[in-house]
């Protein structure tokens, strides 16, 4: 005897399971991708689940009380969906070595340390002009305007000071330009 399922073996609520699958698969299936943001093996997988219930619980499915069993279908698959993406939220997302692979790497406190104490000596390399401009500008976060006003100079010229003390540091920190862009 092979193994496999034979015409005999099969059982009326496995035709009657088919029969629902075939009927109203399709209509379950796109409720449940929506559902699932379009994640298609998740809804694939609430699909089999809605119609395992729907083989657990047959006299649901029998009720006198409704002509299609479509709504009752479609709301089990629905609650199915709104579990599985509460227990999703429950508990921290799962990361894989590819995730891992890709993070960007966060330098450490000493390395940060290192760096500003390499740009505060590069700063102090500049003219006193283009050194308060930088200060104002980039360092207290102040406007070209407020720098203006704060220096006794126009705002043209705090732009072309902040632009060239930008372009002498970038000479002297070779390895921070990209950072300085």
């Amino acid at each position: 005897m092979t193994a496999g399922i034979t015409l005999t073996n099969v059982t009326t609520a496995e035709h009657e399971l088919a029969a629902l699958q075939r009927e109203h698969g399709r209509p379950l299936f796109a409720l449940l991708l929506r559902l699932c943001d379009g994640d298609r093996q998740r809804a694939e997988d609430l699909v089999q689940e809605t119609l395992v219930r729907a083989w657990q619980h047959p006299e649901a499915l029998r009720a006198e009380n409704f002509d299609s069993v479509r709504p009752w279908l479609l709301t089990v698959g629905r609650r199915l969906a709104i579990d599985a993406r509460r227990a999703r939220q429950a508990r921290p997302p799962e990361v894989g070595d590819a995730v891992l692979e890709n993070a960007r790497v966060i330098s450490d406190h000493a390395e940060r340390a290192a760096a500003a104490l390499d740009v505060r000596e590069a700063v102090k390399t500049l003219t006193p002009e283009h050194r308060d401009v930088l200060v104002l500008v980039y360092f207290q976060g102040a406007s070209v305007a407020e720098a203006a006003t704060a220096l006794g100079i126009p705002p043209g010229t705090v732009k072309s000071r902040a632009y060239y003390a930008l372009r002498a540091l970038r000479r002297v920190l070779p390895g921070y330009a990209s950072d300085m862009r």
